[in-house]
């Protein structure tokens, strides 16, 4: 019985993998092939799993017809400099509170996790305003500092445990040879937490890629725009028909890097 049960149990459990993977992989499958089909083939009635017949048309209309090589430098340079903002001073954050002694530490960094809880359209009206009166509305830097929002305090709260869990000896050790705690922490502490800072950027410039709220309402033209609100604005032949084939082109492209 038992080598029975074992045989089952690893049965179901390799079947109900195969169908997490299949879920989960699918949509992106579909929408390569459905990238690679004419449009005619979108709206067949029996669909196939397989590009046929292949075309390259919806890449071509996306990169040579559209502004979209220029939507995805501007998500390069706004999610990029996100990123390398956010990590610069959530490491100086994430130390000070992970490490340096002060009373109210604990109570700064529950603040910081409550900034995350509040959904973007409560601030939305406020950092138009604020971006407007300083100037930076439709402007790459405009974006990035909005983009701070949400992923600063991510960055200084995952980074404040990789913080707290480096031995205490390090620093004392570093503080008996005369280091300041600003030299403590560039040249003992920051190597250390290496896989931390590649956690926490990656998930950061994945957060700024995609974001489309902020993107969709700081900017005008396309010499800002990004590319989640870039795809969103495609247009078809006709006011009333959805160009299916190049979203599924540029949100391949996309999804790429």
């Amino acid at each position: 019985m038992k080598p029975l049960s074992r045989v089952l149990s690893r049965t179901l459990f390799y079947l109900l993998v195969i169908f997490v993977v299949v879920y989960s992989v699918f949509p992106f499958y579909w929408a390569v092939i459905s990238s690679f089909k004419p449009s005619g083939a979108l709206f067949a009635a029996d669909p196939s799993f397989l590009p046929l017949p292949f075309t390259l048309e919806h890449y071509k209309s996306v990169f040579l017809q559209a502004n979209f090589g220029r939507n995805l430098l501007n998500s390069l340079l706004v999610a990029g400099g996100a990123t390398l903002l956010s990590l610069v001073l959530g490491v100086l954050a994430a130390y000070a509170l992970g490490r340096l002694p002060f009373p109210p530490r604990n109570a700064v960094l529950y603040l910081v996790l409550a900034m995350t809880m509040f959904p973007q359209i409560s601030v939305l009206g406020g950092l138009f305003m604020l971006l407007r009166q300083a100037g930076l509305f439709n402007t790459h830097l405009g974006l990035i500092l909005s983009y701070l929002l949400f992923t600063l305090p991510f960055t200084v709260w995952v980074l404040v445990g990789y913080f707290r869990g480096l031995p205490r000896e390090l620093e004392e050790a570093a503080y008996v040879d005369g280091a300041t705690p600003l030299q403590t922490l560039l040249r003992i502490m920051l190597p250390l937490t290496g896989p931390g800072l590649v956690t926490t950027g990656l998930l950061s410039f994945i957060a700024a890629w995609n974001e489309y709220l902020f993107a969709l309402t700081f900017t005008v033209g396309d010499a800002v725009k990004t590319v989640p609100p870039a795809i969103a604005s495609f247009g078809g032949a006709t006011p009333f028909e959805i160009p299916w084939g190049s979203i599924m082109a540029a949100s391949v492209a996309v999804t790429v890097p």
